[in-house]
């Protein structure tokens, strides 16, 4: 039998016979196993194979192929359980993953950087904090000094948790032990100071880059805009939008988006149109977000004919409304108190194959108790929980309130047994209302049947 190194059998020269129909993959291993019979692969072409199967999602063939290497005598090296391993963690088996990395300790491998940052990822991306940091803390115990990717994960996971003290340790680790780190690290840091507020260190940590070399990209501004915007610091975000222009990038969807939405959770909506009007101007085309944006920002305003001629003209252009569209289109009617046209809006998403979500449930059941439907409210409740939702304290108590009010007091005493049961905490005076009415209704009784008796 002839043998064949992965080298000479690439994915790419698979790609030339089979069916054009299949993928690259697919041509691949329709290829390698037609070959395998005749042809020996070595540990590298498995390797490549192992690889095209995780990248596609296959797990499966990716152990078969595992297996298949051991049949033939021929030993898996760190780079094929690394492969694997780095396949379960983005399919989501991290714990799949944790026995590989043990099996392969067991046979003598020893994993290398890229064996535990894969992992540490993967502990994280499922929310495993504390594996994740034990395995980090392990890797340096055994003497394997962390790459950008293990440090990038770790600071990462501090600045989402919000403990941007840590991340900073983490990174100056980095520093001493001499890793070279790029602006994808600064831009962790910057969004994690966002994240908690510290507006002033995350902007001079984007003057910083520049003193060690590196240039601000697309993503640090966005970062930085976002921070400013969400706190309403339009001037800020406004001088570092022309400062990444100067800088001769240019302002990308994402960034336009944020601006908008920063100028509308301010009530300034001149300013938010005369960013559409300059998007358009450099061919950025808005997007399903901006229209919803602005749509939300009439809404706010209360100018409903305003967000309805928004919506029009956002379909005009080619984009389908979602559930979030709805949703603020449904929230603006309620909250005007026009039940008739949301409740119009709220019966047309199953025309349109469109699923309500709790947001929309909550908001419609709130506008019947604002009405004083109860029956429309505990109807809408009751639809709500069937499709597997939870309604939210204030539809609890506006039901049950409303129902008290119209001397229910069976119907507001099974709902408030429900809301306990969907684990949330009924206040004392909720506890009250149910009593009082009870009361009077008990009292009224009484009073009936001395009254017929006497």
């Amino acid at each position: 039998m002839q043998k064949i190194r992965g080298a000479g059998l690439g994915v790419a020269n698979f790609c030339e016979g089979p069916p054009i129909w299949l993928t690259c993959f697919d041509r691949a291993w329709l290829v390698f196993n037609e070959f395998k019979g005749k042809v020996v692969f070595d540990v590298y072409s498995f390797g490549i194979m192992i690889k095209g199967c995780c990248e596609v999602g296959d797990l499966i063939k990716g152990f078969q192929l595992l297996a298949m290497l051991g049949d033939m005598g021929l030993s898996p090296n760190v780079v094929i359980y690394t492969t694997l391993i780095d396949g379960c963690c983005k399919n989501g088996d991290v714990f799949l993953a944790k026995k590989l990395f043990c099996k392969m300790e067991g046979l003598g491998l020893v994993p290398n950087q890229h064996t535990y940052s894969v992992l540490i990822n993967g502990f994280f991306k499922q929310g495993l904090q504390k594996e994740g940091f034990q395995l980090y803390e392990n890797m340096k115990r055994v003497g394997i000094v962390p790459n950008i990717y293990a440090y990038n994960c770790v600071i990462s996971e501090y600045c989402n948790d919000g403990n941007v003290d840590s991340a900073f340790k983490v990174f100056d680790e980095m520093r001493e032990k001499g890793v070279a780190y790029g602006v994808v690290t600064y831009n962790i840091l910057i969004g994690g100071l966002c994240r908690v507020k510290k507006l002033k260190e995350a902007a001079k940590l984007v003057d910083q880059l520049n003193s060690v070399g590196l240039s601000p990209n697309i993503i640090t501004y966005n970062t930085l805009i976002n921070g400013f915007c969400d706190v309403g610091k339009m001037d800020n975000a406004v001088r570092f939008f022309n400062q990444l222009k100067s800088n001769g990038l240019s302002p990308s969807l994402v960034t336009y988006n944020t601006m908008i939405a920063g100028y509308s959770k301010i009530g300034n909506l001149a300013a938010a149109l005369k960013l559409v009007k300059q998007m358009e101007d450099r061919g950025v085309a808005p997007s399903k977000v901006t229209y919803t944006t602005l749509l939300d920002a009439y809404v706010r305003l209360n100018y409903m004919e305003k967000a309805f001629e928004m919506h029009s003209l956002m379909e005009k252009s080619g984009l389908v409304s979602d559930v979030c569209t709805y949703s603020v289109l449904i929230h603006g009617l309620c909250m005007k108190g026009n039940m008739k046209e949301a409740s119009k809006l709220f019966k047309s998403l199953g025309e349109l194959q469109l699923e309500p979500n709790s947001v929309i449930y909550n908001t419609m059941i709130h506008g019947y108790c604002k009405e004083g439907s109860s029956y429309r409210a505990l109807r809408l409740l009751k639809e709500m929980v069937e499709n597997g939702m939870v309604p939210n304290v204030a539809s609890f108590c506006s039901t049950i309130g409303l129902l008290c009010k119209d001397g229910k007091f069976k119907e507001a005493e099974l709902l408030l047994q429900q809301m306990i049961n969907s684990k949330h905490e009924p206040s004392v005076s909720l506890y009250n209302m149910i009593y009082k009415v009870k009361s009077e209704a008990s009292n009224a009784e009484l009073e009936s049947n001395i009254i017929t008796n006497s």
